[in-house]
């Protein structure tokens, strides 16, 4: 698979997938002429969008792709979640998907499931290429992972903390303590990811995308080298 992180972190997210058959984009957190910039401004070879949650650096500009006729897939919960904001989702090309069943796009085939945040219903995406094969595994903005999954060929995955990194900006006054709490419940660290790694078939894994690192409570070398010493696989951070 082809993947491109065309923005990661708390400003905003969007990542384009492309198995050569069929391109996806997973979230659309930044404006539309910055998503057509990544994709070559060839929004017309785009077969959808896939949104985990309804929070802005996520979903804010997700109703806009429908605009170009880009359908739009989230859960339930994320569309009532987004009624709340000025990018309401809404129309005929806005679909409500379910945790746990899987649907088609292309040649995708896309499995949802529930992930831990503090959001309304939000989403991680197994994505199946009938075209190569390969088996990509998605999530963000989640503390912990529940399910178990094997052939996994590629990860995108949170990894927004280290606890020692966090712990020594409370203490010299760069974070305040009142994150500490929200971040343990809503954010996936080092630790916890090493944690999900360790708990999953890895045998066929090529590469790990390191997604939303804090720009204050991470170091990027550390994590980088720390999930490559793990899996031995490439590790790319976004």
């Amino acid at each position: 698979m082809d993947i491109k992180a065309i923005a990661s972190g708390s400003s905003g997210n969007c990542y384009r997938v492309s198995d050569r058959k069929t391109t996806i984009l997973i979230e659309a957190g930044i404006t539309i002429d910055r998503i057509r910039s990544g994709c070559g401004y060839r929004l017309s070879g785009i077969s959808g969008c896939l949104v985990s949650h309804e929070h802005g650096d996520h979903a804010s500009h997700a109703q806009e792709l429908t605009r170009f006729g880009i359908p739009v897939f989230t859960s339930e919960g994320t569309i009532e979640g987004t009624q709340e904001h000025r990018w309401a989702l809404k129309g005929p090309l806005v679909h409500p998907v379910e945790p746990m069943k899987q649907f088609q796009l292309g040649s995708f085939q896309i499995l949802p499931f529930d992930v831990e945040h503090d959001a309304k219903e939000p989403l991680g995406f197994l994505i199946w290429s009938s075209a190569t094969g390969e088996k990509l595994l998605f999530f963000t903005d989640t503390f912990y992972i529940k399910y178990r999954f094997t052939g996994l060929t590629q990860i995108m995955a949170e990894c927004n903390y280290t606890m020692d990194q966090l712990m020594q900006n409370v203490r010299e006054g760069v974070t305040p303590a009142y994150r500490i709490q929200r971040l343990a419940k809503s954010h996936m660290s080092l630790e916890a990811l090493e944690d999900m790694l360790q708990a999953n078939d890895l045998s066929q894994l090529k590469q790990i995308y390191l997604l939303h690192l804090s720009s204050d409570n991470s170091n990027e070398e550390e994590i980088r080298t720390k999930i490559q010493e793990l899996t031995g696989v490439e590790v790319y951070v976004c």
